[in-house]
C-alpha cells in the first residue's frame, strides 16, 4: 500500500473521534425517521427530519473544524450520511407525497434528483480542494433537500392535507436534480467566524431573522431556501453581464489605442 494509505489505515486503527461522528450519526438517523416517516404516510414530519438532518451537518463539520478532528474516514462517514439524509429520503418523500401520480415521470424525476444529489457529493470530494474558496460548485445537497422538505411542510402550514400532485413540484424536482450537477456557483457559509467582531447593525438583523424563524419556521425556512437557491443563477447571470461589459470596454480601448497609433504614423 501506499504511503498515504497506510496513514489512514494507521489512523482509523488507532481510533475515530466521537463527538463529530456522533453528530453525522444523528444525520443519518434523521434521514432514516425521514424515510420511515414517508412509509407510514407522514409526511410533515418526514419533511421536518431532514431539516434536522441539515441541522446536524452542519453542526459536526463545524466541530471538526473548531476543534481540529477532521479526518479523512469523518469526510467519508459524512458524505455516506449526506447520500441518505439529503438524497434518498427527499427523493422518497417527494415521490410519495406529490410524484406518484405522474406514473414513470414521477418516479424518473425522484431517481434523477437520487443520483444527481450522489454525482454531487462525489464531484465535492474530489474538487474540495480545487474550488474557489466560499463557493460551492453546484447546488449543495443539503440545499436542495431543504427546499424540498420546506414546500412540503408550508403546504401543510397552509392547510394541506394528504398528497398534492401539481406540475410545478415535478418541474422543481427537475430544476433541482440539474443545479446539482450544474457549474453554477453558490456562495458557502462554511467560513463563517461567528466569534468574529462584527457591525452592530449585522446582530440586529440576525436577531431579527432568528425572530422571525421562530414564529413563522415554515414560511421562513422556504422563503430562505428559495433565496438562496436563486442568488446562484442571477449571480452567474450577472458575473456575465459584467464580464461581457469589461470585454468590450477593454476592446474599446485597444480599438482606440489602435486609431492613436494610425494617426500617428
Amino acid at each position: 500500500m501506499k504511503k498515504q494509505e497506510l496513514q489512514e489505515h494507521d489512523s482509523v486503527r488507532r481510533g475515530v473521534y466521537v463527538l463529530p461522528n456522533l453528530l453525522t450519526s444523528g444525520c443519518l438517523f434523521m434521514g432514516f425517521y425521514s424515510i420511515a416517516a414517508t412509509f407510514n404516510g407522514s409526511f410533515e414530519k418526514a419533511a421536518m427530519a431532514i431539516v434536522g438532518a441539515a441541522i446536524f451537518d452542519g453542526l459536526d463539520g463545524r466541530v471538526a473544524r473548531m476543534t481540529g478532528t477532521t479526518t479523512r474516514f469523518g469526510v467519508e462517514y459524512d458524505s455516506l450520511a449526506d447520500v441518505i439524509a439529503f438524497g434518498a429520503a427527499p427523493a422518497f418523500l417527494v415521490y410519495g407525497w406529490a410524484l406518484s401520480g405522474f406514473g414513470r415521470w414521477g418516479w424518473m424525476a425522484s431517481f434523477l434528483y437520487l443520483i444527481c444529489g450522489a454525482l454531487r457529493l462525489a464531484r465535492f470530494n474530489v474538487q474540495v480542494n480545487t474550488v474557489e474558496k466560499g463557493k460551492f460548485n453546484g447546488l449543495p445537497i443539503p440545499a436542495a433537500a431543504i427546499c424540498v422538505s420546506s414546500i412540503v411542510m408550508l403546504f401543510y402550514y397552509l392547510g394541506g392535507s394528504g398528497g398534492f400532485k401539481h406540475l410545478a413540484v415535478l418541474l422543481t424536482i427537475y430544476v433541482l436534480a440539474f443545479l446539482m450537477v450544474s457549474t453554477v456557483k453558490f456562495n458557502s457559509f462554511k467560513d463563517l467566524e461567528p466569534f468574529r467582531r462584527r457591525p452592530f447593525n449585522t446582530l440586529v438583523v440576525f436577531v431579527f431573522l432568528a425572530l422571525l424563524l421562530a414564529m413563522e419556521p415554515q414560511v421562513m425556512i422556504f422563503l430562505l431556501i428559495t433565496g438562496y437557491i436563486v442568488s446562484g443563477p442571477v449571480g452567474e447571470i450577472v458575473s456575465m453581464v459584467r464580464q461581457r461589459g469589461k470585454t468590450e470596454e477593454s476592446e474599446k480601448k485597444d480599438d482606440g489605442y489602435d486609431a492613436e497609433r494610425e494617426d500617428t504614423r
